[in-house]
């Protein structure tokens, strides 16, 4: 087995018009040059402005989770940035990653509390923080876990400029710049040469992140042809975070195995938010990713939010290869769901609960019942002080929750009328690669990143319920 990305898959994306939905091919894009309608990441005007609006009217959950954005200490127009020129994560090397994960969320919370709020100060720090970085910042160093870095803050930093993207002193092309030769590099040829390991050696949370970096990236840089790798590998990758690879047992209860459940519950946490962010950035762009495949996604959260809370799940055995091309190699098996604690939670399920009963229409019993659980979600620095806890951008309670829409068949549109992204044939990323030393397992992730993940009071029982799903043609391939 090798971790090279097929050229049958990378270029799939080429040409592909069934790609985006028709929706996506209607009028030129918002911004002169630009294949993408912006804002578009996990935020569009139109949610900014819902935020806004209900937070204004005293609207319940908006306020609750508006004031835990407020608390946050990351959420203060006070917050000085403290750029790196290099940032080093993994083992053997000077770390220093805690600064940038803290400062991209310092400018994430300011750049949403502006929109919510209205006041300018909390826009001008989060262009300070990101001018600051993109100023300074030219390489991400350090063991395996520099694709870690990669592809969580480079998705991360997207989505807060995102939100300042209009601002007068946001260098935009600076930026842009960064996150073209800093992240996506990186992130692009991890899920073409997954470190030089065997493609199956890296959980489904790695490729998550590198595809999160990749999408997140294209967009904001209005790379059409990274986008629709990004897209494909979602769909055709062969690593363990495209879909099938990620979700690979549909049961006939209608719930469907998370491959990382197998490993530990905070992993396929972790997972289930990326694959969340992923899908919810793709559909602000006009590509339902929710409901690809018989929207198998839902299934799979089903699947953690049942099991997270505590129900009873199955679990197929599943051996994966490990090791490095050439080098050393090894086997590991998952045969049953890992043990969970019902207290744990990631501010993951508002975004995810609020798609599929709000904008489709369909039963996610499990799903809003956490997601119920979990809220008001918090963001970073709310989770623990380590970098799980940082994981995920956060506040879902405030961004995603939203009334239901009256035609929950629709295709999704993009963000504002935006033009069918042009595609391209992959280009070739270049990138260091690492052979791993000894035995050393190269899907270890990080030194010492035990996350303290804050309990969220409530219940710990499951009441019964099955998930009923509607199939319908969602237009997308």
């Amino acid at each position: 087995m090798t971790s090279q990305i097929s050229r049958r898959s990378m270029l799939k994306a080429a040409g592909a018009a069934g790609v985006a939905v028709t929706a996506a091919t209607a009028a030129p894009a918002t911004a002169a040059g630009s294949a993408f309608a912006h804002p578009g990441l996990l935020h569009t005007q139109a949610d900014l402005a819902r935020m806004a609006a209900k937070v204004k009217a005293g609207a319940a959950p908006y306020t609750a989770g508006f004031a835990r954005l407020t608390a946050n200490r990351h959420a203060q127009s006070g917050w000085t940035p403290n750029p790196q020129a290099t940032v080093y994560r993994g083992a053997g090397s000077p770390q220093n990653y805690t600064t940038l994960y803290n400062d991209i969320h310092a400018a994430y919370q300011n750049g949403l509390r502006h929109h919510v709020s209205g006041d300018s100060a909390y826009a001008d720090t989060a262009v300070a923080i990101l001018n600051a970085w993109s100023a300074k910042l030219t390489s991400l160093e350090g063991s395996a876990d520099r694709f870690l870095a990669a592809g969580l803050y480079g998705y991360q930093f997207a989505n807060a400029a995102e939100l300042v993207r209009d601002h007068p002193d946001f260098d935009l092309p600076r930026f842009q710049e960064m996150l073209t030769k800093v992240f996506a590099p990186l992130s692009d040829d991890f899920l073409v040469r997954h470190n030089g390991a065997v493609v199956t050696n890296y959980w489904t949370n790695w490729d998550l992140c590198a595809m999160a970096c990749v999408l997140a990236t294209g967009i904001f840089c209005d790379d059409a042809s990274q986008v629709a790798r990004a897209i494909d590998y979602f769909k055709h990758g062969e690593g363990l975070g495209s879909l099938k690879h990620a979700i690979p047992v549909v049961y006939d209860d209608g719930l469907a195995e998370w491959l990382e459940a197998g490993r530990d519950q905070g992993h396929a946490l972790l997972g289930v938010g990326l694959m969340g962010t992923f899908c919810e950035m793709a559909w602000n762009q006009g590509y339902d990713l929710y409901g690809y495949d018989d929207s198998r996604f839902l299934k799979g959260a089903q699947y953690v939010a049942k099991w997270g809370l505590g129900g009873e799940v199955s679990y197929t055995a599943n051996t994966r290869a490990k090791g490095a091309i050439g080098g050393w190699s090894g086997r590991e098996t998952a045969s049953a769901a890992a043990g969970v604690d019902p207290a744990m939670t990631r501010p993951i399920w508002a975004m995810i609960a609020n798609h599929y009963t709000k904008r489709r229409g369909l039963s996610a019993s499990y799903v809003t019942r956490i997601a119920a659980k979990s809220s008001p979600e918090g963001g970073g620095g709310d989770y623990g002080p380590n970098s799980g806890g940082y994981d995920q951008l956060g506040f879902g309670t405030l961004a995603f929750t939203r009334d239901r829409v009256s035609d929950t068949g629709a295709s999704p549109v993009p963000a504002a009328s935006a033009s069918a992204p042009p595609t391209s044939g992959a280009r070739p990323q270049t990138g260091g690669t690492a052979s791993p030393a000894g035995g050393d397992d190269l899907a270890a992730s990080g030194s010492n990143d035990i996350v303290g993940w804050s309990a969220a009071a409530g219940i710990t029982a499951v009441a019964g319920g099955l998930l009923l799903l509607r199939r319908r043609d969602r237009g997308v391939e």
